[in-house]
Protein backbone atom coordinates (compact mmCIF):
# COMPACT_ATOMS: atom_id res chain seq x y z
CA UNK A 1 0.00 0.00 0.00
CA UNK A 2 3.23 2.15 0.85
CA UNK A 3 4.57 1.50 -2.32
CA UNK A 4 0.98 2.58 -4.51
CA UNK A 5 0.69 5.49 -2.16
CA UNK A 6 4.08 6.73 -3.51
CA UNK A 7 3.60 6.12 -7.07
CA UNK A 8 0.42 8.55 -6.71
CA UNK A 9 2.18 10.96 -5.25
CA UNK A 10 4.77 11.07 -8.02
CA UNK A 11 2.32 11.31 -10.01
CA UNK A 12 1.13 14.34 -8.99
CA UNK A 13 4.58 16.25 -8.90
CA UNK A 14 5.04 14.85 -11.86
CA UNK A 15 1.91 16.83 -13.50
CA UNK A 16 2.67 20.31 -10.91
CA UNK A 17 6.25 20.08 -12.74
CA UNK A 18 5.23 20.50 -15.62
CA UNK A 19 4.99 23.20 -17.66
CA UNK A 20 2.85 25.14 -20.63
CA UNK A 21 -0.30 23.14 -20.04
CA UNK A 22 -3.82 23.52 -21.12
CA UNK A 23 -6.28 21.38 -18.49
CA UNK A 24 -10.47 21.21 -18.69
CA UNK A 25 -13.04 18.62 -19.46
CA UNK A 26 -13.00 15.79 -20.60
CA UNK A 27 -10.31 14.35 -18.30
CA UNK A 28 -8.53 10.85 -19.22
CA UNK A 29 -10.78 8.76 -16.95
CA UNK A 30 -9.53 5.61 -15.01
CA UNK A 31 -8.94 3.77 -18.69
CA UNK A 32 -7.65 6.80 -20.24
CA UNK A 33 -10.70 7.60 -22.03
CA UNK A 34 -12.07 11.30 -22.28
CA UNK A 35 -14.46 11.25 -19.41
CA UNK A 36 -14.36 11.95 -16.12
CA UNK A 37 -13.96 8.98 -13.48
CA UNK A 38 -15.89 5.92 -14.76
CA UNK A 39 -17.65 6.73 -17.48
CA UNK A 40 -16.68 8.43 -21.12
CA UNK A 41 -18.54 11.61 -22.36
CA UNK A 42 -18.77 12.00 -25.65
CA UNK A 43 -16.24 15.31 -26.30
CA UNK A 44 -12.78 14.48 -27.41
CA UNK A 45 -9.75 14.64 -25.20
CA UNK A 46 -8.83 17.62 -27.46
CA UNK A 47 -6.27 20.40 -27.02
CA UNK A 48 -7.79 23.54 -27.18
CA UNK A 49 -6.03 26.90 -27.43
CA UNK A 50 -4.16 28.58 -30.11
CA UNK A 51 -1.58 26.78 -32.16
CA UNK A 52 -2.82 22.93 -30.00
CA UNK A 53 -2.96 21.43 -33.63
CA UNK A 54 -0.34 19.99 -35.93
CA UNK A 55 -2.11 21.45 -39.34
CA UNK A 56 -1.31 20.49 -43.18
CA UNK A 57 -2.63 23.65 -44.86
CA UNK A 58 -5.88 24.63 -43.09
CA UNK A 59 -6.63 20.95 -42.18
CA UNK A 60 -6.18 19.83 -38.19
CA UNK A 61 -4.38 16.64 -38.30
CA UNK A 62 -3.47 15.96 -34.62
CA UNK A 63 -3.98 17.75 -31.28
CA UNK A 64 -1.38 17.91 -28.80
CA UNK A 65 -1.92 15.13 -26.08
CA UNK A 66 -3.65 15.34 -22.90
CA UNK A 67 -2.32 12.92 -19.80
CA UNK A 68 -3.98 11.95 -16.79
CA UNK A 69 -2.97 10.45 -13.24
CA UNK A 70 -5.40 8.68 -10.62
CA UNK A 71 -5.10 7.18 -7.07
CA UNK A 72 -8.35 5.24 -5.54
CA UNK A 73 -7.85 4.29 -1.82
CA UNK A 74 -10.16 1.39 -0.99
CA UNK A 75 -9.93 0.85 2.33
CA UNK A 76 -12.52 -1.52 2.85
CA UNK A 77 -10.60 -4.32 0.95
CA UNK A 78 -7.36 -3.27 1.22
CA UNK A 79 -6.84 -1.74 -2.34
CA UNK A 80 -4.77 0.54 -3.83
CA UNK A 81 -5.76 1.44 -7.40
CA UNK A 82 -3.09 3.52 -9.37
CA UNK A 83 -4.00 4.66 -13.14
CA UNK A 84 -2.11 6.73 -15.71
CA UNK A 85 -3.66 7.27 -19.20
CA UNK A 86 -2.90 9.71 -22.62
CA UNK A 87 -5.14 10.66 -25.33
CA UNK A 88 -4.96 12.25 -28.18
CA UNK A 89 -7.35 13.68 -30.97
CA UNK A 90 -6.88 13.52 -34.80
CA UNK A 91 -9.02 15.22 -37.56
CA UNK A 92 -10.77 16.71 -34.80
CA UNK A 93 -12.58 13.52 -35.02
CA UNK A 94 -10.99 10.78 -33.64
CA UNK A 95 -9.95 10.24 -30.08
CA UNK A 96 -7.41 7.43 -29.28
CA UNK A 97 -6.31 6.84 -25.80
CA UNK A 98 -3.95 4.15 -23.95
CA UNK A 99 -4.39 3.69 -19.93
CA UNK A 100 -2.10 1.63 -17.66
CA UNK A 101 -3.69 0.19 -14.22
CA UNK A 102 -2.18 -0.99 -11.43
CA UNK A 103 -4.57 -2.91 -8.76
CA UNK A 104 -2.68 -3.51 -5.56
CA UNK A 105 -4.51 -5.70 -2.83
CA UNK A 106 -2.89 -6.57 0.68
CA UNK A 107 -2.02 -10.73 0.57
CA UNK A 108 -2.80 -10.82 -3.21
CA UNK A 109 -1.20 -10.78 -6.16
CA UNK A 110 -1.28 -7.27 -7.92
CA UNK A 111 -3.45 -7.12 -11.25
CA UNK A 112 -2.22 -5.07 -14.07
CA UNK A 113 -4.69 -3.61 -16.90
CA UNK A 114 -4.20 -2.16 -20.17
CA UNK A 115 -6.79 -0.19 -21.75
CA UNK A 116 -6.46 0.50 -25.80
CA UNK A 117 -9.50 2.93 -26.60
CA UNK A 118 -11.00 4.98 -29.34
CA UNK A 119 -13.89 7.33 -29.65
CA UNK A 120 -15.46 8.66 -32.79
CA UNK A 121 -17.26 11.81 -32.74
CA UNK A 122 -20.15 11.00 -34.70
CA UNK A 123 -22.42 14.54 -33.99
CA UNK A 124 -20.31 17.57 -32.71
CA UNK A 125 -22.36 19.41 -29.96
CA UNK A 126 -24.65 22.38 -31.28
CA UNK A 127 -23.72 21.31 -35.07
CA UNK A 128 -26.71 22.47 -37.55
CA UNK A 129 -26.31 25.61 -35.82
CA UNK A 130 -28.84 24.31 -33.46
CA UNK A 131 -28.10 24.90 -29.95
CA UNK A 132 -29.72 22.22 -28.72
CA UNK A 133 -27.98 19.17 -30.09
CA UNK A 134 -25.54 17.23 -28.01
CA UNK A 135 -22.30 15.74 -28.65
CA UNK A 136 -22.72 12.29 -29.58
CA UNK A 137 -19.57 9.86 -29.69
CA UNK A 138 -19.10 5.97 -30.25
CA UNK A 139 -16.38 3.69 -28.82
CA UNK A 140 -14.75 1.07 -27.83
CA UNK A 141 -12.31 0.01 -25.20
CA UNK A 142 -9.82 -3.36 -25.82
CA UNK A 143 -8.85 -4.54 -22.34
CA UNK A 144 -6.51 -6.89 -21.00
CA UNK A 145 -5.36 -7.91 -17.49
CA UNK A 146 -3.07 -10.26 -16.00
CA UNK A 147 -3.57 -12.66 -13.28
CA UNK A 148 -6.92 -13.02 -13.47
CA UNK A 149 -7.62 -16.70 -12.54
CA UNK A 150 -8.66 -19.74 -13.98
CA UNK A 151 -12.07 -19.53 -15.91
CA UNK A 152 -12.40 -16.59 -17.10
CA UNK A 153 -11.23 -14.54 -19.91
CA UNK A 154 -8.18 -11.96 -19.99
CA UNK A 155 -8.85 -9.89 -22.31
CA UNK A 156 -12.81 -8.31 -23.56
CA UNK A 157 -13.43 -5.50 -25.12
CA UNK A 158 -16.30 -2.84 -24.38
CA UNK A 159 -18.45 -0.72 -26.66
CA UNK A 160 -20.27 2.48 -25.86
CA UNK A 161 -22.34 5.00 -27.32
CA UNK A 162 -22.89 8.74 -25.71
CA UNK A 163 -24.61 12.05 -25.79
CA UNK A 164 -23.17 15.20 -24.08
CA UNK A 165 -24.60 18.66 -23.54
CA UNK A 166 -23.44 21.61 -22.03
CA UNK A 167 -26.65 23.79 -20.89
CA UNK A 168 -25.38 27.40 -20.45
CA UNK A 169 -28.98 28.77 -20.24
CA UNK A 170 -29.03 28.10 -16.39
CA UNK A 171 -27.49 30.59 -14.36
CA UNK A 172 -24.41 28.02 -13.77
CA UNK A 173 -23.18 26.15 -16.93
CA UNK A 174 -24.59 22.20 -16.27
CA UNK A 175 -23.07 19.25 -17.91
CA UNK A 176 -25.08 16.57 -18.93
CA UNK A 177 -23.75 12.91 -20.32
CA UNK A 178 -25.39 9.79 -20.47
CA UNK A 179 -24.82 6.46 -22.37
CA UNK A 180 -25.00 2.96 -22.90
CA UNK A 181 -22.07 0.52 -22.45
CA UNK A 182 -21.75 -2.96 -23.70
CA UNK A 183 -19.26 -5.25 -21.54
CA UNK A 184 -17.87 -8.21 -20.61
CA UNK A 185 -15.62 -7.41 -18.12
CA UNK A 186 -16.33 -8.01 -14.54
CA UNK A 187 -15.30 -5.46 -12.33
CA UNK A 188 -14.25 -3.18 -15.47
CA UNK A 189 -12.06 -6.14 -16.19
CA UNK A 190 -9.96 -6.13 -12.85
CA UNK A 191 -11.68 -10.09 -12.36
CA UNK A 192 -11.42 -10.87 -15.65
CA UNK A 193 -14.04 -11.03 -18.97
CA UNK A 194 -17.08 -13.26 -19.31
CA UNK A 195 -17.81 -15.41 -22.43
CA UNK A 196 -21.07 -13.22 -22.61
CA UNK A 197 -21.90 -9.64 -23.34
CA UNK A 198 -24.49 -7.72 -21.39
CA UNK A 199 -25.43 -3.63 -21.98
CA UNK A 200 -25.81 -1.26 -18.80
CA UNK A 201 -25.98 2.27 -18.74
CA UNK A 202 -24.03 5.07 -17.33
CA UNK A 203 -24.93 9.22 -16.56
CA UNK A 204 -23.14 12.35 -15.29
CA UNK A 205 -23.58 16.03 -14.36
CA UNK A 206 -21.60 18.46 -13.55
CA UNK A 207 -22.04 22.37 -12.20
CA UNK A 208 -19.27 24.78 -13.15
CA UNK A 209 -19.08 26.85 -10.37
CA UNK A 210 -17.12 30.07 -9.37
CA UNK A 211 -13.38 30.04 -8.06
CA UNK A 212 -12.71 27.70 -11.03
CA UNK A 213 -14.71 24.87 -9.06
CA UNK A 214 -16.63 21.96 -11.16
CA UNK A 215 -18.56 19.72 -8.62
CA UNK A 216 -20.48 16.26 -9.97
CA UNK A 217 -21.68 12.93 -9.30
CA UNK A 218 -21.41 10.03 -11.56
CA UNK A 219 -23.19 6.93 -12.03
CA UNK A 220 -22.77 3.20 -13.60
CA UNK A 221 -24.74 0.71 -13.43
CA UNK A 222 -22.74 -2.93 -12.98
CA UNK A 223 -23.46 -5.39 -16.04
CA UNK A 224 -25.22 -8.28 -14.53
CA UNK A 225 -24.08 -11.85 -15.61
CA UNK A 226 -25.51 -15.19 -14.87
CA UNK A 227 -22.41 -16.52 -12.59
CA UNK A 228 -20.97 -13.01 -12.08
CA UNK A 229 -23.32 -9.35 -10.43
CA UNK A 230 -21.17 -6.52 -10.66
CA UNK A 231 -22.50 -3.44 -8.53
CA UNK A 232 -23.18 -0.06 -9.84
CA UNK A 233 -20.89 2.32 -9.10
CA UNK A 234 -21.09 6.40 -7.91
CA UNK A 235 -18.86 8.88 -7.16
CA UNK A 236 -19.33 12.88 -5.87
CA UNK A 237 -16.29 14.85 -7.42
CA UNK A 238 -15.02 18.14 -6.85
CA UNK A 239 -12.67 19.54 -9.55
CA UNK A 240 -10.06 22.71 -9.30
CA UNK A 241 -8.96 24.37 -12.45
CA UNK A 242 -5.24 25.73 -10.62
CA UNK A 243 -4.74 27.74 -13.97
CA UNK A 244 -5.63 27.38 -17.16
CA UNK A 245 -2.82 24.63 -16.90
CA UNK A 246 -3.88 22.16 -14.41
CA UNK A 247 -6.66 20.45 -12.85
CA UNK A 248 -7.07 18.61 -9.55
CA UNK A 249 -9.73 16.18 -8.74
CA UNK A 250 -11.06 14.88 -5.74
CA UNK A 251 -14.21 12.20 -4.85
CA UNK A 252 -15.63 10.36 -2.63
CA UNK A 253 -16.82 6.87 -4.55
CA UNK A 254 -18.86 4.17 -3.57
CA UNK A 255 -17.77 0.98 -5.50
CA UNK A 256 -20.53 -1.08 -3.77
CA UNK A 257 -21.49 -3.37 -0.90
CA UNK A 258 -18.59 -5.42 -0.12
CA UNK A 259 -20.18 -7.93 2.10
CA UNK A 260 -22.60 -8.45 -0.37
CA UNK A 261 -23.58 -11.76 -1.42
CA UNK A 262 -25.40 -10.74 -4.52
CA UNK A 263 -23.04 -8.50 -6.31
CA UNK A 264 -19.41 -7.91 -6.25
CA UNK A 265 -18.89 -4.47 -4.85
CA UNK A 266 -15.15 -2.95 -3.43
CA UNK A 267 -16.62 -0.46 -1.18
CA UNK A 268 -16.10 3.05 -0.30
CA UNK A 269 -13.12 5.38 -0.61
CA UNK A 270 -11.11 8.42 -1.61
CA UNK A 271 -10.08 9.17 -5.23
CA UNK A 272 -7.43 12.11 -6.18
CA UNK A 273 -6.60 12.70 -9.94
CA UNK A 274 -4.44 15.48 -11.23
CA UNK A 275 -4.71 16.06 -15.42
CA UNK A 276 -3.33 17.98 -18.16
CA UNK A 277 -2.56 18.50 -21.97
CA UNK A 278 -0.10 20.36 -23.57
Amino acid sequence: MKRSIFFAISVLIVVVSTGDLFAGAPFNNLEGVGGVAFNPLAYLADSKGENSHYKIGNADIIGKPRFGGWYVSLDKVKVDWTTVGVADTFFKRLELSYGYETIAQDNATTKRKNNLGAKLLLLPENAFDNKFLPAVSAGSIFKHTSNVGLGVEASGVDFYLVATKLITQLPRPVLLSGGVLSTKAKVTGVFGFDKDRRETGFANIDVVLPLDLIVGFEYKRGARFSDFKNANYWDAHIAWTANKNLSLILAYVDAGDYKSSKVTGLGNGVVLSAQYAF
